[in-house]
C-alpha cells in the first residue's frame, strides 16, 4: 500500500467563511460580552464576570449592567461535552469561594489508584508516575458539571442560549464586533426548507472564544491575524463509555501498552462514578502510523481483557461518546491569545496537561481570567488589542503555564514511540523539566505518513462490546437525516483513503464504496478527530450531534 499522507487529502481552512467583514444586521442581538461555548472555560468566565459586575455596582451604584450572553451549539447545556475526567477543585474552590467542596458536581473522591502495564492477556502494576498523582480530586461526569455551572450562571443573570452555534466572527478592520450563528433548517442542498430560520448576529464588545477542542473560529481567528506557536498543535481522541456495574470499583485505574501498537502514544483509564457506575476510555495521539487503527475497536478488545472485564460483566452499557484533545502542550501555545476585541479560553487554546492528565481547572481558570480582562478593559472604555493583552499577561504569570511549563516536552518525548517516550519521560520527571534543554520540535498530525498494518479481525458480540452504530445511538444522536453536509472533504480521495477516514472517525461517518467515499453526516458527535486528519468540520445547525448525559 502507498503510504498515505492526510495532509494531502485535506482542505484548507475555509477562512472567507468564518471571518466576515460584514456590518451585522439589523435584527442583531447587542450584547457587551458573548461567550462562545458553554463548557467549563466559557460559563466559569460568564460566572466570574457577572460577579465581578455585581461587586463594582456594590461599591459603585451608578455603575450599569453588563448584557453578557453564553452560545452553545448544543440543543441543551452539557450535550456536547465530554472528558475522563478526574478534577482538581482548585478552580472550583476560587470560583465559589463561600463553598465546600461537598457543594460542588462531582461524583466522588479518588480514594485509590494503580497504574497496570498490559499484555493481550496479562497485567502487571507500575509505579504511579509522580505526575498522574490524584489524591485530592475527585472523578466527575463533565455534563454534570457543565449543567450544575450553568445554574450558577443564569442565577446572576448570564443569558444562556443553547441550540446557538457560532458560524462566523463578524469584523471591522482588524476587530472582532461580534459572531454570526448557523441557519436552521436548511435541506441537503442547502436550501431552506421547512422550519428555515435565518442567521442570527450577535454584536458584543468583547468576544471570547471558548469552544474547546479544534474550535473552527478560533482556528480561523489565528490563521487571519497570523498568530503561530513555536510547534502546531498536536491531538488525541479519545472514545470512552459509562456503564451501569454490579461490583463498585474502588480507586482511579489507568493503564499502558495493549492493546495500542507501540508507535502509537496513548493510554485507558477507568473510574468509579459512585458504587453503580463507571467511566471507560482510550485515548490515542493522532500522530499514530498505522493508516488501519481505529480506536473505537481498541476500546471495545480493551473491555475483554482480564483486568477489564469483572467490572462490566453483568452491566449495562449507559452511554458512548468520543471526542478530541488538544495535546501540544506549552510549545504549541498561541504567541498570543488575545486580540482587538477578542480572547479565547481552555481547549481553543490548547490548555490541557498531558503528562497529569488535567485539563478542566484549567480551563475554567482561564475563562476567569478572561473574564476579569474583558472587565477591567469594558471599565476602561478601551476594547482594544492593548487593552485586552493584560489577559495574556494573566495566564503567562499564572500556575497554568508554570504547570506546562514544567512538562513541556513530556508528550513530545514519545514521538517516536512508547519505549524510547517513557525513557525521555523519565529524565523530564527527574530533572524538573529541563532535560533535554530545548524544545522538541513536532509536525502536525496531518504531516505524518500512514501505511496500513496487519489487521486482526473483530466482531462486537452486542453485549459486551459494541460496533459504531450501536455506540452512535448510544451517544443520544438525533441529527435529522436531511440536514446539510458539513464535512468538507477534500481532494484525490482514494479507496485506501476512504479506508483510512473509515478506520480514524469512531462513530462511522465514513466508509468505503468501492473505490470511493460514502460520508454519512448524521451520525457525527463532532469528535473533530478528521479535521485534524481529514475532512473539515465546519458548525451545523443547532441542536444536532450528540445528547450526551453522563460523559
Amino acid at each position: 500500500m502507498t503510504p498515505i499522507l492526510p495532509r494531502r487529502h485535506q482542505r484548507s481552512l475555509p477562512l472567507d467563511q468564518l471571518i466576515r467583514a460584514e456590518a451585522p444586521g439589523a435584527e442583531a442581538l447587542e450584547m457587551d460580552v458573548v461567550f462562545v461555548g458553554a463548557g467549563p472555560a466559557g460559563l466559569a468566565g460568564a460566572i466570574e464576570l457577572a460577579r465581578l459586575v455585581r461587586q463594582e455596582q456594590a461599591a459603585n451604584p451608578g455603575f450599569p449592567e453588563l448584557n453578557i450572553a453564553v452560545l452553545e451549539k448544543a440543543g441543551s447545556l452539557g450535550e456536547h461535552n465530554l472528558s475522563g475526567a478526574v478534577v482538581n477543585p482548585r478552580a472550583f474552590r476560587e470560583l465559589f469561594p463561600d463553598r465546600q467542596d461537598a457543594d460542588f458536581p462531582f461524583r466522588q473522591a479518588v480514594n485509590g489508584e494503580a497504574v497496570y502495564f498490559l499484555s493481550q492477556s496479562g497485567s502487571f502494576r507500575i509505579p504511579t508516575p509522580p505526575t498522574m498523582h490524584n489524591a485530592g480530586y475527585y472523578t466527575a461526569s463533565l455534563c454534570e458539571i457543565v449543567r450544575w455551572l450553568g445554574e450558577q450562571a443564569e442565577a446572576l443573570g448570564v443569558n444562556i442560549l443553547p441550540g446557538f452555534p457560532a458560524d462566523a466572527l463578524l469584523v471591522e478592520g482588524q476587530a472582532v464586533r461580534g459572531v454570526r450563528t448557523t441557519p436552521t433548517g436548511l435541506d441537503r442542498a442547502g436550501q431552506p426548507a421547512d422550519g428555515y430560520q435565518e442567521p442570527t448576529d450577535i454584536t458584543a464588545r468583547v468576544t471570547v472564544l471558548a469552544e474547546g477542542t479544534r474550535g473552527t473560529l478560533g482556528q480561523g481567528w489565528r490563521e487571519w491575524q497570523r498568530v503561530h506557536s513555536e510547534n502546531p498543535q498536536i491531538f488525541a481522541l479519545g472514545v470512552k463509555e459509562v456503564w451501569k456495574v454490579k461490583r463498585p470499583l474502588d480507586r482511579v485505574i489507568h493503564t499502558l501498552g495493549w492493546p495500542l501498537p507501540s508507535s502509537a502514544f496513548g493510554g485507558t483509564f477507568l473510574y468509579p462514578l459512585g458504587r453503580e457506575m463507571v467511566s471507560l476510555g482510550i485515548v490515542v495521539g493522532l500522530d499514530y502510523r498505522e493508516a488501519n487503527l481505529d480506536v473505537h475497536q481498541l476500546l471495545q478488545r480493551l473491555k475483554l481483557h482480564p483486568l477489564v472485564r469483572p467490572w462490566l460483566e453483568g452491566g449495562e452499557l449507559l452511554e458512548w461518546g468520543a471526542k478530541t484533545i488538544p495535546e501540544g502542550g506549552y510549545y504549541a501555545l498561541p504567541a498570543r491569545r488575545s486580540g482587538d476585541g477578542i480572547l479565547m479560553a481552555g481547549d481553543t487554546v490548547g490548555f490541557v496537561d498531558v503528562p497529569s492528565l488535567k485539563g478542566i481547572h484549567y480551563a475554567m481558570q482561564s475563562g476567569m481570567y478572561a473574564a476579569r480582562a474583558a472587565f477591567q478593559a469594558l471599565k476602561a472604555g478601551d476594547t482594544g488589542a492593548a487593552s485586552l493583552a493584560a489577559y495574556d499577561r494573566m495566564i503567562n504569570e499564572s500556575y497554568i503555564v508554570a504547570d506546562m511549563h514544567r512538562t513541556r516536552n513530556m508528550r513530545l518525548a514519545f514521538k517516536d514511540g512508547m519505549m524510547l517516550g517513557g525513557m525521555k519521560a523519565g529524565l523530564m520527571t527527574l530533572t524538573g523539566g529541563t532535560f533535554p534543554g530545548s524544545r522538541i520540535p513536532m509536525h502536525e498530525d496531518a504531516e505524518r505518513e500512514r501505511v496500513a498494518a496487519a489487521a486482526t479481525p473483530f466482531t462486537p458480540d452486542g453485549t459486551l462490546t459494541v460496533s459504531k452504530v450501536d455506540a452512535v445511538f448510544k451517544s443520544g444522536n438525533a441529527t435529522r437525516d436531511t440536514i446539510p453536509q458539513h464535512l468538507l472533504v477534500g481532494p484525490d480521495i482514494s479507496g485506501e483513503v476512504a479506508d483510512f477516514y473509515a478506520a480514524l472517525c469512531p462513530a462511522g461517518v465514513y466508509e468505503r464504496v468501492g473505490d470511493t467515499l460514502r460520508v454519512n453526516a448524521p451520525n457525527c458527535v463532532d469528535c473533530k478527530a478528521t479535521d485534524v486528519l481529514g475532512p473539515r468540520w465546519t458548525p451545523r445547525e443547532g441542536g444536532s450531534g450528540p445528547k450526551y448525559r453522563l460523559m
